[in-house]
């Protein structure tokens, strides 16, 4: 039984619809700007400002909505778009699985200063920061009586959500679900996190301030990016398919200590050999990396897929350079450039990477995701 990714929607720095987001991947320019977040200039990737007034529409078009965190608008606003373009309804009953790395954070650090100040917060605080709150919201204003699940596992939640359908449609428990991430982690708390490992991007004049895939890079230079994407996920053979999933993988490593990750990245290893299953690692023509931009995280990655392709390597990319980190929405991202690249026939490349001979063809593309804790999962897509 196939399982195809029939629709997909996203807002991101790139925009919304596919046409918008293919052109400007077609361009070397990021999306990266300086932002002042909690008395700071720092780089992030934010949403373009149209989007963002879409945004607060719908933030006000309900009284209901008006005390949701960016993270369930973003998915909410998502969904719709999807449930359009696959053409479901809530009669389909489908499943809804949307995952977040930090969840609601700007709300939580809004009701904590809330509460240093005035020792009580708001009644809706606890029920508006918790992460069953984006896929609850989304089914709800989808009227879907399927069931609704959400999750956390770091940087490669988005990828784990297109495992928990997959693994859904298979046991013949559902056969439609829509599955993604959503992430707004542009908060001042949040990126002092990452500014506290030493991992987050300095004032560089560089004119590339994430170099996700450098592997000369000499310092850590991640970049958060905030957004939300999701697929349409459908057994049996759909007309209106965009990429069959032909292999899925995961694999946790033992940890050093919390963000440690093996110098050959063995989480990896096992994940991408797993969703290669018994398919020749030669015919996979391109891999959308993980590489967030940090030293280890980068290279740890490339040692993986040396080992895993020994024979040939396929074309590697990655997208982090020019849309930032979206934590836990970051793997559907590159799933969204993977079936761009398999429609488009056209290969995406890092611009400061060097290359050899063009791709004559993109048939399968294998997309990588890891979070802290060593959860790797790998997807193989299929034209």
């Amino acid at each position: 039984m196939g399982i195809y990714i029939t629709a997909m929607a996203s807002i991101s720095p790139l925009g919304t619809s596919m046409d918008e987001v293919w052109k400007n991947y077609k361009s070397d320019a990021h999306f990266l700007q300086k932002k002042n977040i909690g008395g700071y200039n720092n780089w992030v990737a934010c949403l373009p400002k149209e989007l963002k007034k879409e945004i607060k529409e719908l933030k006000n078009s309900d009284s209901k909505y008006k005390k949701l965190d960016d993270t369930v608008l973003f998915a909410i606003y998502t969904s719709r778009k999807v449930l359009v373009q696959a053409g479901w309804t809530s009669k389909d009953n489908f499943g809804v699985n949307f995952g977040s790395s930090r969840g609601a954070t700007a709300l939580f650090e809004k009701y904590h200063i809330e509460f240093l100040e005035k020792d009580k917060v708001s009644t809706l605080s606890s029920p508006t920061t918790t992460l069953g709150n984006i896929s609850s919201w989304v089914a709800h204003d989808l009227q879907t009586a399927g069931p609704e699940i959400s999750h956390s596992i770091t940087c490669s939640t988005a990828l784990h959500s297109l495992l928990n359908g997959v693994a859904w449609i298979k046991s013949g428990m559902a056969d439609k679900f829509l599955v993604g991430g959503s992430e707004a982690p542009l908060t001042p708390f949040t990126i002092a996190q990452m500014k506290a490992l030493k991992i987050y991007a300095r004032d560089t004049k560089n004119d590339y301030p994430c170099r996700a895939y450098d592997l000369d890079k000499d310092q850590n230079t991640m970049v958060l990016g905030e957004g939300a994407a999701v697929v349409a996920l459908e057994s049996g053979s759909p007309k209106n398919r965009l990429a069959e999933i032909i292999g899925v993988g995961y694999a946790t490593e033992m940890l050093e200590h919390n963000i440690s990750i093996s110098s050959d990245a063995v989480c990896f290893q096992r994940s991408m050999k797993m969703a290669l299953g018994n398919i020749n690692p030669d015919e996979v023509d391109v891999i959308v990396m993980h590489a967030p931009g940090t030293i280890k995280g980068d290279k740890s990655e490339i040692e993986a897929i040396k080992k895993v392709f020994c024979n040939k390597t396929p074309a590697l990319t990655t997208n982090k350079w020019k849309i930032g980190h979206s934590f836990g929405a970051s793997g559907m991202f590159s799933i969204e450039l993977a079936i761009a690249m398999l429609h488009y026939q056209e290969f995406i490349k890092v611009p400061f990477v060097a290359y050899g001979e063009a791709l004559k063809s993109i048939k399968k593309v294998l997309i990588n995701a890891v979070g802290f804790g060593g959860n790797a999962v790998s997807v193989l897509l299929q034209k």
